[in-house]
């Protein structure tokens, strides 16, 4: 249904989608260590290793991480090596390098605490329009939206939405309708 008007959400459907998601969630979350708290920090760096990979491999990388640099001042002031070391195994390298970056540009530029804003968090290295919505969502409850594959699969299936979802209209398309079906005060679980 692709044509120049992008496609808009019905109050009753925003309703449907939300109840059935949330309560889905309710019922199946699984119990992983970086939902037990609201440290921005500890978010960031979850939804950094949870990048291209599955959630089952990062537990213990999170929980040892998390041990090894329990702040971003610590992240900061570490040695390149031993940030390497403790990435070891979960691959991109330069993700663990980003977060090292941008946890020092952190401290030089924000007094130690990951910034709130959605801008703020994209000028942060390593960061893009996913993590930054994840991370103001549910870190700092923000009603911030989240567009990845798996989003693209469900608005464009629910939608009925043809063409690249990664570039053009559609792209921005995805994103407008994600924003639309947050429910307030709850897009961090949504």
């Amino acid at each position: 249904r692709m044509g120049e008007t992008p496609p808009s959400v019905a109050p009753e459907q925003r309703l449907r989608v939300q109840a059935a998601l949330l309560g889905w969630y309710s019922a199946r979350r699984r119990n992983l260590p970086w939902r037990t708290t609201r440290d921005p920090y500890c978010i960031w760096v979850s939804e950094i290793m949870l990048q291209q990979t599955r959630v089952q491999s990062v537990i213990g990388y999170y929980e040892r991480w998390i041990r090894r640099f329990p702040s971003v001042q610590t992240l900061a002031a570490a040695e390149t090596d031993d940030v390497l070391r403790a990435w070891e195994g979960l691959g991109y390298y330069s993700r663990a390098r980003n977060l090292q970056r941008a946890a020092q540009q952190i401290v030089a530029e924000h007094g130690g605490s990951l910034p709130q804003t959605i801008d703020q968090l994209l000028e942060l290295p390593g960061i893009g329009p996913y993590s930054a919505g994840a991370i103001a969502s549910i870190a700092s409850e923000q009603d911030e939206p989240v567009v990845d594959g798996n989003v693209i699969r469900v608005l464009t299936r629910l939608f009925a939405l043809a063409g690249n979802p990664r570039r053009g209209p559609l792209a921005g398309w995805l994103w407008q309708l994600a924003r639309e079906l947050l429910p307030a005060g709850n897009a961090g679980d949504f």
